[in-house]
Order: structure tokens, then C-alpha cells, then sequence
């Protein structure tokens, strides 16, 4: 991933978000946050009150009343600007995706055939449907999908890697997305997307943090926040006429005044988490796409952190993708030595990957380098579909080596046998799930070399860690039982899924949510489409087919399968921060009860003096600095909001106990020192 990522505190991002904060302030925006609405409802109250005690009425000093107010409207403002700057980030992602939208002209074909007349239309004017040629050179003009030819593609401007990608008609990498360029060959693309619906036009709108949906998560707390909001509102409301009617029966002291009502109204709601909540959200959805996945929604990003059960595929997740050369197999008669410098030399120029090994463990087992290729005058031979083979010729050598049948028809062809020893081994390789490739050498079999599946590194290791967090591990596969179950062994899997089909992918999915657990998957072919749809975590490859990735609810931009692993990783982070968060700010709700319920009725009843268990200076210094910290928290509450709470993969209940400790005692320990302190400075300033 080469993209630039934006700093938490970006110059950029700063100006732009205290500008939003300020248009946040219309009511029609703040009413959406029924807490923080109460907030901003009590700033103009207090605005009001400080006008009336201007012109000479209210019971509170002008100067008291205007501080309260100011810090209330800061309180207001810090909220938005958390939330503004959360989506000034988001929104700096869409416009970095809106500048790789292309304006190009496509050459639209009546017939699916490369080699007819094509008519020069601009891309806008494309329809579902339509048939275009892009030739090396051209950028595609549309999201689609091949249905003829093969070229290489480079998609560096929407997954950020510099190397190009092959697409092909058929199988699993025929979908194509409208700004990336072809590099070598040519295609005909269909289109499969309307002009404004194309993948990137869809990217964009999902990263727009401005039009996210809140989450059934979300939406729970939001209304135990403002159920919690409504009830110390009546509280509050009720103090009024008990004060008055304390005060009339006592016939001394003082009524509590509607400034101090309203402070202490505030400070008994939980702003703090209502101010963050949604900042929470949308950097949730921001920290993906820095992850360079795209989330359909908000739900898609929790739903990752409730996962219980997570079905990986094999290929490329868990094994490294391309088999590898694992062992030399002479025929007998023939050196391991013999049969490994042969195999070499039929590979030297075979690039594939599984080539490049055969290459790789004849050099480690046998010390044999790469020769000089041009002094034996060798002459090689490329891997061709149709002969399924490859290999070199080198005066009167001709040495091959591919599928044991094509290797067999060649060697009888010329006379030779084919020994049984050496069908054996083919047979055994195959029982094992692995793939036998066969070497010739003019007439006479040399042996044979098995290529398997290998163990992607580290891998046992990060299932391990999913295991303490309580998620199950499948394995999906579409081996025979017997290699299944042996690369699972390795691999440190909980369970698989042998010679999967569609069907029964699908219905394992549906078995363990009818169990009640949350299942995460990957796929990237249309035959992943139906299971795709029906995991509540669905993770389509940018590189898949188009019906993959209408499927899903996220799409990895690097089409990397073990990117399901971070996704977790980061839903779950996201619940963790929200969490947090909600803990502390209801037991900072605590800490401020002590200093401000005190101050607010003391003048009514003295005997609360003695609940001043932070020696404050007087009544109005204790609730100016409690409305003071309950602005400042959020400020200092910002950054953990975005950034979120560090990961760490434990056990539920062991989260449980450090959320408690740290965030819960913390919660109350820090009002204290805070409100003190504030307390102190405002003594310093004579506003005491």
C-alpha cells in the first residue's frame, strides 16, 4: 500500500474541521445527537441568562454566568470537531479516490469480437451491457468483466501496489475496474455497471464518512445515553421546587439558580461519550480503509468485532498460494543428483513460481547454480497448454519435464518405457494431495519431482491468537480429506472443510449461525457469491468477479485473503474503543457528582459542606471547574477516539477487568485531579 496516510492532527485536516465544527452548531444537525443536543440547548440558555443579569436581573454574577455559558459552547464545539475532523479524514480519502477517476473515451463494439469496427464513445455514455476493446495502453473505461482475450492490468491506483495483475475471460480474475490501465495485450470487457455506479464511484460513497449509518451497536447506546439524559433531566428539573421549598421552610438560604441547574445538568449526562460516539464510528470505517478495505456500511466494521468463527480459504491464506518443490524422486537406477541437475535445467527459464522452486531446492540440496546458459548452447523449450510440458534442449539432450501422462505419451512415442516404480510415485503424490511433475530425458525417465502446499510462515501463530480471543478457525478447501487434514494439522486450524463445493460451503455457514455465532469468510469466485452473501462478515477480492464482490460487504483492494485476520483485528478495536470509552465517562460522571452536587446546594443546605471532599474555593469555583473538565476530557479524548484503543488479542473476560481498571477506575480517579487542579488555576486567576 503506497497511499499516503494523513497524521492524526493534519495541518489539512485542521482548519477544514474547525470550520465544520462551527456549521455543525445548526440545530437541524445537533437535534441528531439527542445528549449533546441538551448541551447545546443549555449554551443558550445560559447565553440568555447572562443577557438578562446584564440588564440587571437573574440572581448570578454576569461574569459566572458568561464563563458557564462559553464553556458549554465549547463543549459543543469540541464535540463537533471531533466528529468533523473524523470525517475530514474520510473525506480526504474520496478525494484522493475522485483523482483517479479518468475521463477517457472507450471504443465501444457492436459484436463481442476484437477484430470488428469499434466506435469511439466517452466513457460517461457507456451502459450496462456494452461491449468495449481496451488495447495496451488504454485505461478501462468502465467497471466489467473480460469475456475475451488476456493483459496484463496495472491497479496500482486503486490497491496501491506498483505490480500488474493478469485478467482473463472465465474463472476467478475477469472483473476489471473502470481507471486502471492495460498494460500488454488486449480485452474485451462487458459492462457491468451503469455510469455513477462503478466500483470507484461506490468507494467513494462508502469512505464518505458525512453519510454513514449508525450501527444496531451504536444505536443501542444511543438510546441508554439518552434514556440515562431524560432521567437526570427530571431529576434536575425536580431540584428546583424542592430547593424553593427548602428555602421557604428553613427561612434562610438561598434557591439554587437555573445557571447552576443547567451546569449541573451537564455534568450528570455522559457528554463525553455522546460527543465521541460518533467520531468512534467513522474512524472506525477511516482505519479500514487505511487497511485499504472498503466497508459497504458502519454495520459491516462491527459485525467484525462480534466475530466468533472465521472460514479461510487454503490457497493463498493459509498456504503461500503456489506450490512448491518439496522432493527429487529418482527413477530406478538414476542419482537424486542426476534427477535434480535435470530438473534444473528444465526450469531455468520456467518463471512461474512453482518453477523458480524446482529451481531453488536443486541449488539448496546440491549446490547447483545457475550455468551459463549461452556456452551449452541450450535451447529452451516454453510450457505450452497443449503439451503441458516444458524443458530445454542441448545438442543431442532433450530434457522435459511436465504431467506425468503428457511426459509418458512423449517418452513411448520415441520407444522408452516407462517404469512402474515411477507411476507408483505419481499415484502417491496424487494420494497426498500433492502434484507430481515427471522428468524425461530423450527416451529415459528420470524420476519424478513432488510439488505441495506450503505453510505460509508465522501463520500457526496468528491462529493461536484468534484462538485466545475465542474465534474458530475452518480451513476451506477443495482437497481430498487426507490433505486436508494434514496441511490443518500444520497449520494449527480448529477445523476443515474438505472437496468443498458451493453448497456445502454455504451450509456450514448456516449450521454454525443457527448456533448463534458470527461467521467471517473470503472468496473471490462466483461460486463464493451464494456463501458470500449469507456470512455476516463477507470479504470479497478486488480481484474476484464482479458477483463476488456485489456479495460482500467489504472489498480488499489488495485482494490479500489473510486481510480477513486484520479486519477482526480492527472490528473489534473499534468495540473495544467504544467500550472504553462509555466506561470512562460514566465513572467520570461519578468523580463530578462529588464536586458539583456539593457547590450547587450548599447555599440551600449548609450541611452538604461537608461532602467538599476536594477542599474546592467556593461554590461557583467547583462548578466552573467541573463544567470546565467536562469540556477539556473531550479534547483530550480526541485522539484516542481516532486512533482507537490499542489491540491486543486476550480473552473476553480478561478485556472485561483491564477495561474496568484502566478506563473505569481511571475514569473516576482522573475528575478528581482535574477538576482540583482547575480549581487551583481558576484561585491563581482571582475568578474563584
Amino acid at each position: 500500500m503506497t497511499r499516503k496516510t494523513l497524521a492524526l492532527f493534519d495541518p489539512a485536516l485542521f482548519g477544514p474541521a474547525l470550520l465544520a465544527a462551527l456549521q455543525k452548531l445548526d440545530p437541524r444537525r445537533q437535534w441528531q445527537n439527542p445528549v449533546m443536543f441538551v448541551v447545546y440547548a443549555g449554551s443558550f440558555l445560559t447565553t440568555l441568562l447572562w443577557l438578562q443579569a446584564c440588564l440587571g436581573g437573574g440572581t448570578d454574577r454576569p461574569g459566572f454566568i458568561l464563563a458557564v455559558a462559553l464553556w458549554l459552547w465549547f463543549t459543543v464545539l469540541f464535540a463537533n470537531f471531533a466528529e468533523a475532523l473524523a470525517e475530514g479524514r474520510s473525506k480526504a480519502q474520496a478525494a484522493a479516490l475522485r483523482g483517479m477517476k479518468k475521463t477517457v473515451n472507450a471504443k465501444k463494439l457492436a459484436i463481442p469480437d476484437a477484430a470488428s469496427a469499434w466506435q469511439s464513445v466517452p466513457a460517461h455514455a457507456l451502459a450496462r451491457d456494452d461491449l468495449v476493446l481496451v488495447e495496451a495502453g488504454d485505461f478501462v473505461p468502465a467497471d466489467g468483466e473480460v469475456i475475451q482475450g488476456v493483459a496484463s492490468v496495472d491497479e496500482s491506483a486503486i490497491t496501491g501496489e506498483s505490480a500488474p495483475v493478469i485478467r482473463e475471460s472465465g474463472g476467478d480474475f475477469s472483473a476489471v475496474t473502470g481507471g486502471t490501465r492495460v498494460l500488454s495485450d488486449w480485452i474485451v470487457v462487458r459492462v457491468t455497471a451503469n455510469p455513477g455506479e462503478t466500483f470507484l464511484d461506490r468507494m467513494i460513497a462508502m469512505v464518505e464518512g458525512a453519510k454513514r449509518n449508525k450501527t444496531p451497536n451504536e444505536i443501542a447506546l444511543t438510546i441508554f445515553l439518552v434514556a440515562l439524559t431524560l432521567v437526570f433531566l427530571a431529576v434536575t428539573a425536580s431540584l428546583l421546587p424542592f430547593s424553593r421549598f427548602s428555602v421557604a421552610q428553613a427561612g434562610a438560604g438561598s434557591t439554587v439558580s437555573p445557571t447552576v441547574l443547567i451546569a449541573l445538568l451537564v455534568c450528570l449526562i455522559p457528554t463525553t461519550i455522546a460527543g465521541l460516539l460518533s467520531a468512534i464510528g467513522v474512524a472506525g470505517m477511516s482505519r479500514m480503509m487505511q487497511a485499504n478495505v472498503i466497508a459497504v456500511s458502519g454495520r459491516a466494521v462491527e459485525a467484525a468485532g462480534d466475530v466468533d468463527v472465521l472460514l479461510l480459504d487454503k490457497t493463498g491464506t493459509i498456504t503461500l498460494g503456489n506450490r512448491q518443490a518439496s522432493a527429487f524422486i529418482p527413477a530406478p537406477g538414476v542419482s537424486e543428483a542426476a534427477l535434480a541437475d535435470a530438473a534444473q535445467l528444465a526450469s531455468l527459464a520456467d518463471e512461474t513460481p512453482e518453477g523458480r522452486s524446482i529451481v531453488v531446492l536443486a541449488k539448496t540440496r546440491y549446490h547447483l547454480r545457475e550455468r551459463q546458459l549461452h556456452r551449452i548452447e541450450a535451447s529452451f523449450v516454453h510450457f505450452s497448454a497443449h503439451t503441458r510440458m516444458s524443458g530445454v534442449d542441448m545438442g543431442t539432450r532433450t530434457i522435459r519435464k511436465g504431467a506425468a501422462d503428457a511426459v509418458r505419451a512423449l517418452v513411448e512415442a520415441q520407444g522408452g518405457h516407462f517404469p512402474a516404480a515411477v507411476a507408483q510415485v505419481v499415484s502417491d503424490v496424487s494420494r497426498r494431495g500433492g502434484t507430481p511433475l515427471v522428468v524425461a530425458d530423450g527416451k529415459q525417465v528420470l524420476g519424478s519431482i513432488e510439488l505441495k502446499d506450503v505453510v505460509k510462515g508465522g501463520i500457526r501463530e496468528r491462529f493461536a491468537e484468534l484462538r485466545r480471543m475465542g474465534i474458530r478457525t475452518v480451513m476451506i478447501t477443495g482437497d481430498n480429506r487426507l490433505t486436508a487434514a494434514a496441511i490443518a494439522a500444520e497449520a494449527g486450524v480448529d477445523d476443515f472443510l474438505a472437496e468443498a463445493t458451493p453448497e456445502a460451503k454455504l451450509k456450514l455457514i448456516r449450521d454454525h449461525q443457527a448456533q448463534g455465532r458470527m461467521v467471517a469468510m473470503c472468496g473471490d469466485g462466483t461460486n463464493d457469491a451464494p456463501a458470500l452473501a449469507q456470512a455476516d462478515v463477507a470479504v470479497a477480492m478486488n480481484s474476484g468477479t464482479q458477483a463476488a464482490k456485489e456479495a460482500g460487504n467489504m472489498v480488499d483492494l489488495d485482494s490479500n485473503p489473510t486481510k480477513l485476520i486484520e479486519i477482526v483485528e480492527t472490528g473489534k478495536q473499534m468495540l473495544m474503543t467504544r467500550g472504553a470509552l462509555t466506561t470512562f465517562s460514566i465513572a467520570n460522571d461519578i468523580a463530578k457528582y462529588f464536586a458539583i452536587i456539593p457547590a450547587a446546594f450548599v447555599s440551600t443546605y449548609p450541611q452538604l459542606g461537608r461532602l467538599n471532599l476536594m477542599g474546592l474555593a467556593s461554590p461557583n469555583s467547583a462548578i466552573l471547574s467541573a463544567v470546565i473538565f467536562n469540556a477539556l476530557i473531550i479534547v483530550c479524548l480526541i485522539p484516542l477516539a481516532l486512533r482507537g484503543v490499542q489491540y491486543r488479542p486476550l480473552g473476553a473476560a480478561l478485556l472485561l477487568r483491564r477495561n474496568l481498571l484502566i478506563y473505569g477506575l481511571g475514569g473516576m480517579l482522573v475528575p478528581f485531579a482535574g477538576i482540583k487542579c482547575i480549581d487551583l488555576l481558576l484561585q491563581l486567576a482571582g475568578w474563584a
